[in-house]
């Protein structure tokens, strides 16, 4: 009868006690959130019940086991086992309250200066994102060590494994060379302030949102919803265009393809209107002038404000279809023509021309408007 009932106390006990505690905390955790709702920090390590809960029941196992006699021969293969799980849900513990402390205090920070200093805010929330990665890296391999040396086998290979670090450091870095060099760079990324979570880059001839930067890659979310991977060596070592760097505001540029008869001025009154109109423009600055011509068009260019790289975008978009719709249906003779006069005249020698004098008329030279 006792040896059923000790393994029963021992082990049953474990595990109540385990949910008992793990319930507890939990619900000091919950009146805490709900007391000071200005703090995410208590919901957040509520997160770690799960982690909290097999450490308590591990170590509770971890000193008891001996005690409920329970498979004596197998008394250090358990032992063993129960050690594994006791330091890597004690490394997942860790990594929880470390990530709920950095989310809590950029929570704090981006509400205190989201409005002031947005830039600033995602230089944070770069770093405060790297810095958590590292954390957790340093935290798993510190883990994985502990565990491997409990192992009296790996405490015996200490001596040689210390001989020969200095070998190994080189082969290593060698092999991993690539690797490191992102590293780095993702660290030179996440303090030199060179790209941030929510910057608006063009990469390669693509225009997109920074979304995710690790120490080692870097993903960027174009306007059509494709993510673009990249290592972050990438932006150490290469030209890109960063529109978010400083202040966001952007001026952006129109062109149209215009017959040489097109009437500019009423084009500059026609601009002043649709950029009143456009919500998206923050009222700065708008000009229209001529930039370049050619024997049968001019190239006529429209500036334009707005406050942000997702902004200029619907400015753009706006001047251009509604200017072109405007020339369309009040100057539609402004609009690139194809000049038929060439073969008017030679129909016109041929016999088949379309007056008699052999000249051609005025509907034969104007042709029909293409868009742009």
């Amino acid at each position: 009868m006792d040896d059923v009932l000790r393994p029963l106390i021992v082990v049953g006990g474990s595990v109540v006690l385990t949910l008992l505690l793990g319930w507890a905390t939990d619900m000091l955790l919950r009146k805490a959130d709900e007391r000071h709702p200005e703090t995410p920090l208590w919901g957040l390590l509520r997160r770690g019940r799960i982690p909290y809960q097999l450490v308590l029941c591990a170590a509770l196992l971890r000193g008891s086991y001996v005690e409920a006699r329970v498979f004596p021969e197998h008394r250090v293969g358990i032992g063993q086992t129960l050690t594994l799980v006791l330091i890597g849900s004690a490394a997942w513990l860790v990594i929880r309250i470390a990530a709920a402390v950095v989310e809590t205090s950029y929570t704090r920070y981006a509400s205190a200066r989201a409005h002031r200093d947005p830039a600033r805010v995602r230089r944070v929330r770069t770093q405060v994102t790297l810095i958590r990665r590292v954390v957790s890296a340093i935290v798993g391999v510190v883990a994985v060590a502990a565990m491997l040396l409990t192992f009296p086998a790996m405490r015996a290979a200490g001596a040689s494994l210390l001989a020969s670090a200095g070998i190994l450091g080189i082969v290593a870095g060698v092999a991993a060379q690539s690797t490191l060099s992102n590293m780095f760079a993702g660290l030179q990324i996440a303090f030199g302030d060179m790209v941030r979570i929510g910057d608006t880059v063009v990469v390669d001839g693509e225009w997109g949102t920074v979304e995710e930067i690790t120490l080692t890659f870097l993903t960027v979310r174009t306007w059509d919803e494709r993510r673009i991977t990249m290592p972050v060596s990438y932006f150490t070592s290469k030209p890109f265009e960063n529109w978010s760097r400083g202040t966001p505001q952007m001026t952006g540029i129109v062109y149209w393809h215009l017959d040489h008869t097109a009437p500019l001025d009423a084009m500059r009154d026609k601009l002043r209107d649709i950029v009143r109109e456009c919500p998206a423009w923050d009222g700065r600055a708008y000009d229209l002038t001529v930039t370049d011509t050619t024997p049968n068009t001019m190239q006529v260019r429209a500036l334009v404000t707005a406050k942000d790289a997702d902004d200029i975008w619907t400015v753009r978009v706006t001047v251009r279809e509604q200017m072109i719709r405007w020339l369309a249906d009040e100057h539609p003779y402004a609009l690139p023509r194809i000049n038929t006069a060439e073969a008017a005249l030679r129909r016109s020698l041929d016999g088949h021309g379309p007056s008699p004098d052999g000249v051609p008329t005025a509907r034969h030279a104007q042709g029909s408007p293409m868009e742009q």
